[in-house]
C-alpha cells in the first residue's frame, strides 16, 4: 500500500525525495504522549536547508497498528495510507500542520 501511494505522487514530488527513507513500523515512539500518530517526518524540511545534502537520510515512518485501527476495511486502509503518506512528504517540503489542515490533509 504504501508504495502504491508513493507511486500515485507526481514525479515533481518524489524527484525530490531521494535522501527520504521509508519506514513501516508496528507501533509509535511513546515520547509523543496521548497523540495517536498514523506517520511521523524525521528530518529537515528542504526550505530549512543550507547549502549540500545532509549526511544521514531522512525519514518518513509509517505505523501499521494505528493505521490498521483507525480503518474500518481495507479501502480505507488504503485511503488512510495514501493520505498519511501525503501528509509526511508534506512535511518533507516544509509544509507544516496547520496549512496542511487549511488544505484538507491535517
Amino acid at each position: 500500500m504504501v508504495d502504491r501511494a508513493m507511486a500515485d505522487l507526481p514525479a515533481e514530488l518524489t524527484d525530490k525525495l531521494d535522501n527520504v527513507e521509508i519506514a513501516i513500523e508496528d507501533v509509535p515512539p511513546e515520547s509523543h504522549g496521548d497523540e495517536v500518530l498514523l506517520g511521523l517526518y524525521e528530518g529537515v524540511p528542504l526550505p530549512e536547508r543550507g547549502w549540500g545534502q545532509p549526511l544521514m537520510p531522512d525519514r518518513i515512518r509509517l505505523f501499521r497498528g494505528p493505521l490498521q485501527v483507525r480503518a474500518r476495511d481495507p479501502q480505507e486502509l488504503r485511503d488512510l495510507v495514501a493520505s498519511t503518506v501525503v501528509h509526511e512528504v508534506a512535511h518533507h517540503f516544509g509544509i507544516d500542520d496547520d496549512r496542511l489542515d487549511e488544505l484538507g490533509w491535517g
